[in-house]
């Protein structure tokens, strides 16, 4: 193993225990004032996070899932969602990265470039998605999902690029895929998953589709712990879901990795491509529902 990926490794590692820390140390330190959190995660909330993220490790993503699973059972606040996904699903995706970045063979300045720009695009996209009142992450998410569903269709239907052997990017090519993936890395602060359209970036510009699992994984794993604790700063997640699916999650990817490693999974594809334009339809109907007198309430009359 070069020692480049050795050295992301071992960073991918501190990310994971600072990550960590820093989570414990800002709900910790809240005000006395505040509202008393319980971190006890609840049962289906860590089966939401089990599930979603054995798909994750499959290729499939976690963030529409969730999404959907999260409006159809009614589990937390519409603009708590992004949050809750970026941090609940952080160390799930930081263990997926170690997998793969060991395991798939990626040229290290296009997997390092890729990584880095999505954090970026993280940073501030996270900072904007934060401030957002409910209505914006409604819409926002719903057209996400909407666009996100559109993408499983088009694997679906084999409209997606095959991809070539390539390995690695160089030039303005290495450039074009860098820029696209800090805005990958913005959007994922809104709730759509960076796997789909970094795997058609990738297989676009000639690259082997297997070369997309570290560089997708490893994007997610630096830029979600980043984006979530401007999240968790701002409050605008759920403690208790966030958890479970940390806790459930955890073991879908190991499972996965380990014991599963693939599936058929057209069918699959198919029933995620029903159950996120549900997610995406009653998003963005509780959108408009938002604008009516009865839901603005009296204070906004």
């Amino acid at each position: 193993m070069a020692l480049g990926v050795r050295t992301l490794l071992a960073f991918v590692v501190l990310v994971l225990i600072w990550f960590v820390w820093q989570w414990i140390r800002l709900e910790k330190g809240r005000p006395d004032s505040a509202a008393p959190r319980t971190w006890a995660p609840r049962t289906w909330d860590m089966a939401i996070g089990f599930g979603t993220n054995f798909l994750d490790a499959l290729g499939i993503g976690n963030f529409a899932t969730t999404t959907a699973a999260f409006k159809l059972f009614k589990r937390i606040p519409d603009e708590d969602i992004p949050g809750t996904l970026n941090t609940g699903h952080a160390l799930a995706v930081l263990v997926e990265a170690l997998i793969f970045i060991a395991a798939v063979p990626v040229d290290f300045t296009t997997l390092l470039g890729m990584i880095l720009a999505s954090v970026v695009g993280a940073w501030f996209g996270a900072g904007i998605v934060a401030g957002l009142p409910r209505r914006a992450v409604q819409v926002g998410m719903g057209f996400a999902l909407l666009v996100a569903a559109l993408l499983f269709l088009a694997a679906n239907l084999h409209w997606i690029p095959g991809g070539g052997e390539s390995l690695g990017l160089t030039g303005g090519t290495l450039v074009f895929a860098i820029a696209v993936n800090c805005v990958l890395g913005a959007l994922m602060t809104l709730g759509i998953g960076l796997y789909a359209p970094c795997l058609i970036l990738i297989s676009f510009l000639g690259m082997s589709p297997m070369a997309a699992f570290p560089i997708m994984m490893g994007s997610c794993a630096l830029l979600m712990p980043v984006a979530a604790v401007r999240f968790i700063k701002a409050r605008r997640y759920n403690l208790r879901a966030s958890v479970a699916l940390a806790a459930g999650g955890v073991p879908g990817v190991l499972i996965a990795a380990y014991l599963v490693k693939s599936l058929p999974m057209v069918w699959l594809r198919w029933l995620v491509v029903v159950v996120v334009t549900y997610a995406a339809l009653t998003m963005l109907a509780s959108a408009l529902k938002a604008q009516s007198p009865r839901e603005l309430g009296p204070e906004s009359a």
